[in-house]
Formats: structure tokens, sequence, C-alpha cells
């Protein structure tokens, strides 16, 4: 071999698993966050500061109603990102 020339690496790549159903029942449920509800949250951010007659609650289902979001999935999401809920004026 040239003393210019580097050695070849050889990796070994393990073989591909195939899925187990088993495993993605026992996984906890995670929702996929939309791409807009951290628009929708800015945008509820703007309209409670913007706005002063209206509950938080009330501006909430404003603005999810407008952007056509489920309002079910959104508060699911958003219960899993700890205090944002209660930011907006609590759980139901």
């Amino acid at each position: 071999m040239n003393r210019r020339q580097r050695t070849k690496t050889v990796i070994e790549l393990e073989p591909r698993r195939s899925p187990s159903t088993d495993t993605a029942t026992q996984a906890p449920a995670v929702l996929e966050p939309d791409p807009l509800y951290g628009v929708a949250l800015l945008k509820t951010a703007l309209e409670l500061k913007r706005r002063q007659d209206g509950t938080p609650e009330e501006i909430l289902r404003d603005v999810l109603a407008r952007m056509r979001l489920p309002e079910d999935e959104f508060r699911a999401w958003l219960s899993q990102q700890g205090g944002l809920l209660a930011l907006l004026g609590g759980e139901r």
C-alpha cells in the first residue's frame, strides 16, 4: 500500500428488524403535534393582549374555530405541554 493512501474502513450494519405489534400496543399514546398548534397559541396570546372582553376560554375557542382546529385534540396536546393549559384558564 502506498503511504499516501488511507486504509479503507469497513462498517458492519445490523440487519433490519421487523416492527413488532406487541411494542406498539404497550407504548404510551403520544399525540403528534399539528404544526398549527403553535400558531394557535400565538394567535390566542395576541387576542388576549388585544381584547379585554371575554374570558381566555372563549378567546381560545374563537381562535380554534377560525383556524378550523379540533378543540379536543388541541386541549389534549396542550395538557401534554405542562403548565400552558393552566395559563390559558385551567382545565374544564
